[in-house]
């Protein structure tokens, strides 16, 4: 069993609030897609709330910023799921729902095995990619890293 998992946080902004009409396409591929992740070979965990929603964490100044975290074994398994998977309709479908990025959408990171990654952690890992591009501390699929030992 690998020391290390693969941590990924992703945000994107909302065209509209989440119960707005133009995000019906959107919420009604939620859960579909929260099955086949929780299902998909490597899943090990993804963040929800206490209520047990997944689109009501707020990680950074704007309500309209949805946030999703999750878990995985390593970085192919998380790319089987984007990219080999229903995923790919709600990805080719993202600019109906949100705004184009100003800056990378998503972080990846190594955590060790048996750590949970907190919302705090993801914030972090996003200020580390943002100021400083690509690391060991934070990247994305374009640059990986492998991890640490």
């Amino acid at each position: 069993m690998p020391d290390y998992q693969l941590a990924h946080a992703n945000v994107a902004r909302m065209r509209a609030s989440i119960d707005d009409p133009i995000m019906e396409g959107f919420v009604a591929r939620l859960d579909p897609l929260n099955e086949t992740a929780d299902s998909s070979p490597g899943f090990v965990w993804r963040h929800i709330t206490a209520e047990g929603d997944t689109t009501e964490a707020q990680v950074f100044d704007d309500e309209f910023v949805l946030f999703n975290m999750s878990v995985w074994e390593s970085i192919k398994a998380l790319e089987d799921y984007a990219y080999r998977s229903n995923h790919v309709a709600a990805v080719r479908k993202r600019a109906n729902w949100f705004e184009p990025a100003s800056r990378a959408p998503l972080v990846l990171w190594w955590i060790e095995v048996g750590h949970i990654p907190t919302v705090q952690e993801a914030k972090s890992r996003f200020d580390i990619l943002w100021k400083d591009s690509s690391s060991a501390a934070a990247f994305t699929f374009r640059l990986p890293f492998p991890p640490e030992g």
